[in-house]
């Protein structure tokens, strides 16, 4: 509560064609470089699990025992959509969350993730109209 976002200036918030607001490179990003740390209020796994009732999700699991609510206090790294087709992906590192770039990022791309597994129902359908889409944000077995 009250927490300013304190915005990576390599990023932009801005609406986006797959949810909401989306995290766009304003600047040319280089493949398999830091972007930057997912960054937001440090809170437990239990308390994570509590606030995942929320529509709009913003969480991420640190160690399997803590996690970072990125919409309290997080840099715009939070706004990253899912993509079945990412450019970027997290990486954590001494129980810090780097986002990572898969490939080169044009300016003005949205950044994207798998997100393989979320506290998001195995139904909540996925909007990012990648070819390959698998149709749910969450890696739910075998669709053949």
């Amino acid at each position: 509560r009250g927490m300013k976002l304190k915005l990576d200036p390599k990023l932009e918030i801005k609406p986006s064609p797959i949810e909401g607001r989306g995290c766009f490179a304003r600047v040319p990003l280089k493949g398999r470089k830091k972007i930057a740390e997912y960054t937001g209020e440090k809170i437990s796994n239990a308390e994570a699990e509590r606030r995942g009732g929320r529509r709009r999700l913003r969480i991420c699991d640190v160690n399997g025992r803590w996690s970072l609510d990125g919409s309290k206090g997080g840099n715009g790294t939070h706004y990253i959509n899912h993509s079945c087709e990412p450019n970027s992906y997290m990486k954590s590192v001494s129980d810090h969350i780097l986002v990572m770039a898969l490939r080169d990022i044009a300016v003005g791309e949205e950044l994207t993730i798998d997100y393989h597994s979320t506290l998001h129902s195995d139904r909540k359908r996925c909007t990012c109209g990648a070819p390959s889409c698998r149709g749910t944000i969450n890696k739910v077995g075998s669709r053949e």
